[in-house]
């Protein structure tokens, strides 16, 4: 019999000779699509039944109890299953998914295809304060890189594939086909083309298919709207897009600060009780704060705003209009750092959750607080909607996925001028502050994150070891000029790095400095090396980013520019030698 591998060989050499690339594609887009779906639909049934098993018949003399122990019991369980059984770190998965794409051509690792759903409802069903969509994310990424690499495809197309696991994912968890597009396009940065658009939306609309047949036609929140929009309101739409985009700012700085003060705990398992203490003592305070906070929205987006106080310690004052609003104002101050505890620890989930839940009980919490004034009638539904958009516009830089996600989920399109408004404004502030979104300030920071910009997306594909150029004859700084002279014959470049004992290098000689004199004999033996070389104009450490290369390129004028490795020299890099490279990445980089 034959093997799977020598099967696999036959059958591609069939698809190239009766399978085009482009119909290769889509079809491994539906496929995509497929997969995705039912990723979702596993791990929305995988969290939903666990969180149901934990938590049925709480009430409210014993169960706070418990939101001490299950949240801690959940990310040891995860941070067991990555560190002993994947042996790899599977959180932050839209962060991974943009370095895959600058810096690995679209490579994932292929047990990322079901690692994170288990990691995620760990995490997640035990009361994590995180959301399941950056994992499910990875999931649909990891399948469309997987299947790309399975038919030898080249790096721009599992990109694409990839992507179309990613839009497949979010269409399937959502149930939102449009948000799934558009979250790809603006979130992962895909250019917009007819040939990314078209697999996009197979996958999406197949996901999405494959979701409402497996899991019905109900969203995570259901929202019917009842009362249009009132032009007279519009104002306080925009209050709410700068609030929405100030708290946005608070979520990304707080929560990264939180991580990364956790994450500075060596031990993983000291991490793991530090992280996992905060959390449970959170949750144990604000229940709400117990998993990804769909149903406390829900009872904001139907005026139930008591509810949100059932099982906690805070109950027996819910007729209080001054602790209902104090409650939602520590829920948006503490959620943030219920995730980053989440996270830190070694949870595995995301913070799209965590973004809609915040901005849920902002936009209600403002409408509230202006009802109670008298000074309008605001809908505290509609606000409630308003501020999840703004919120997701804010935190993620994503203003389109935010419009089209709320108006998608909730039936909501006649509210689509202040989604519109409140998600604009919002993300206007927070650009005043943090150019960066929460996935990606940290690749930013190390010049690896792919944009929309084009000449910045192919510095960054660019390597450095790719331009360096070796073939630069050294010297020495205590030989003479005759010697110096005898290596320029034999040399093909102008420029001679002078190196020490232990290769470091002192600076350079340059031809055109020693042209008057190189024929002079009486200064051959009284001429040393050390007396004829300069230092350059700036050095290039072999770490750097090309976009930093670059920056130095135009900050001295330089035509060539040495590399060093702590001071031990590697050769140089010319700025034709990286225009020759550049055009060679821009062309691959670029749709056909």
């Amino acid at each position: 019999m034959e093997t799977a591998s020598k099967l696999l060989g036959r059958f591609l050499i069939w698809r190239v000779k009766h399978i085009s690339q482009k119909q290769l594609t889509l079809i491994l887009s539906f496929i995509i699509g497929i997969s995705s779906g039912l990723a979702a639909v596993i791990l929305k049934n995988t969290i939903h039944y666990t969180n149901q098993l934990l938590t049925e018949g709480f009430n409210l003399e014993n169960q706070n109890f418990l939101y001490l122990a299950y949240p801690i019991l959940g990310i040891t369980l995860t941070v067991l299953f990555t560190r002993f059984i994947v042996k790899d770190n599977i959180s932050h998965g839209i962060t991974k998914i943009l370095y895959a794409f600058s810096r690995k051509g679209g490579y994932l690792k292929p047990h990322n295809s079901y690692t994170s759903i288990i990691g995620s409802t760990f995490t997640i069903g035990f009361g994590g304060s995180v959301g399941a969509e950056a994992p499910i994310v990875l999931t649909g990424a990891s399948i469309g890189s997987s299947l790309g690499r399975m038919f030898h495809l080249n790096q721009k197309t599992i990109t694409l594939l990839v992507g179309s696991g990613a839009a497949g994912a979010i269409a399937g968890i959502f149930k939102a086909p449009i948000t799934g597009l558009i979250f790809t396009l603006e979130v992962l940065m895909l250019d917009l083309t007819m040939a990314s658009v078209i697999p996009l939306l197979i996958s999406s609309v197949t996901a999405t298919t494959i979701a409402y047949l497996f899991l019905g036609k109900g969203a995570e929140f259901t929202f019917h709207l009842q009362d249009q929009f009132l032009l007279n309101n519009l104002p306080w739409y925009l209050v709410l897009g700068v609030l929405g985009g100030l708290i946005s700012l608070y979520m990304t700085w707080s929560s990264m600060f939180m991580e990364g003060r956790i994450l500075k705990i060596k031990n993983p398992f000291l991490r793991l009780l530090t992280g996992g203490a905060i959390l449970s003592f959170l949750i144990f305070l604000f229940p709400p704060l117990y998993g990804e906070g769909y149903t406390t929205i829900s009872a904001l987006l139907s005026g139930d705003a008591d509810a949100i106080l059932e099982n906690t310690f805070f109950y027996n004052f819910r007729d209080n209009n001054l602790v209902i609003l104090s409650f939602l104002v520590l829920l948006i101050v503490f959620k943030v750092i219920a995730t980053a505890a989440t996270n830190g620890s070694g949870g595995v989930g995301g913070i799209f959750a965590p973004t809609l839940f915040t901005g849920g009980v902002t936009g209600f919490f403002m409408a509230r607080v202006l009802n109670l004034m008298d000074w309008v009638n605001l809908p505290e539904a509609h606000f409630s909607l308003a501020g999840m958009a703004a919120l997701m516009a804010g935190v993620m830089h994503a203003p389109l996925t935010a419009i089209f996600l709320i108006a998608e989920i909730t039936n909501g399109y006649a509210l689509f001028i202040p989604l519109i408004l409140t998600s604009t404004v919002s993300y206007l502030t927070i650009m005043y502050f943090e150019p960066h979104s929460i996935y990606t300030k940290r690749l930013a920071k190390k010049g690896e994150l792919l944009t929309h910009h084009k000449d910045k997306a192919v510095l960054t594909l660019m390597r450095l070891n790719k331009v360096i150029e070796t073939d630069f004859k050294s010297v020495k700084p205590q030989q003479t000029l005759g010697e110096l002279v005898k290596i320029i014959a034999k040399a093909r470049r102008n420029i001679f790095p002078v190196l020490n004992e232990d290769g470091k290098l002192l600076g350079i000689v340059l031809l055109d400095d020693i042209r008057e004199i190189m024929f002079n004999n009486e200064l051959y033996n009284n001429t040393k090396v050390e007396n004829l070389m300069t230092i350059p104009p700036a050095f290039i450490e072999a770490n750097e980013n090309m976009d930093q290369v670059m920056r130095k390129f135009e900050e001295t004028g330089a035509w060539n520019l040495p590399v060093v490795d702590n001071g031990k020299y590697l050769g140089f890099v010319s700025k034709s030698k990286i225009f020759s490279v550049y055009r060679r990445v821009l062309i691959h980089f670029s749709d056909e």
